[in-house]
């Protein structure tokens, strides 16, 4: 990664620190590996999104992260609880981070746009992410899901392409094919 990625990195860890004091939006201390984490998946994608639904993004894990290197992609982050959407506008307009859009709602309550990557961060069981998902995707539209160990069993009844890449503790789940 560039000096200029981890600079902003450091610039992000110093807003979330300050916000964190007053808010507790997360309790990670050292934000280097929750931004490789975020952006290890940009190794195997395989293309560049053009528009990208981050569901339930909370203190901005991975979409802040994938924005900061994926400058083309249009980000759209859905996180429904007022101080964590506060944060990612303050945070994304501090980092002038233009290709974000923060939506303080839930995505089931959102005008449906289609995006060619939905990423989401340990928020629900897969098949109710979908659920949730339905008029954001199509059968072109990539899911990238940070999952943990119980990652196989939730996607072994999906009908579509599913891999699952692991690294460390973490599984990285991507869903191809769902109609």
């Amino acid at each position: 990664m560039s000096d200029e990625f981890w600079q902003t990195v450091a610039k992000f860890d110093e807003i979330l620190k300050k916000f964190n004091k007053i808010h507790n939006l997360t309790n990670y201390k050292d934000i280097k590996p929750v931004a490789l984490d975020s952006i290890e998946p940009i190794k195997f994608l395989g293309f560049e999104p053009n528009v990208c639904v981050d569901v339930g993004s909370g203190a901005g894990f991975p979409a802040i992260f994938l924005a900061m290197i994926l400058r083309e992609c249009e980000f759209h982050l859905y996180e429904p609880i007022a101080k964590k959407s506060s944060f990612l506008s303050y945070a994304s307009g501090h980092l002038k981070l233009q290709n974000i859009t923060i939506h303080s709602q839930k995505l089931e309550n959102s005008k449906r746009i289609k995006a060619d990557l939905i990423t989401s961060r340990a928020l629900m069981k897969t098949a109710d992410l979908i659920e949730i998902c339905q008029g954001f995707y199509d059968e072109n539209t990539t899911f990238l899901l940070y999952k943990g160990s119980n990652a196989k069993f939730e996607i072994e009844e999906l009908k579509c392409d599913k891999q699952i890449y692991c690294q460390n503790e973490r599984n990285y789940v991507v869903l191809k094919g769902l109609k």
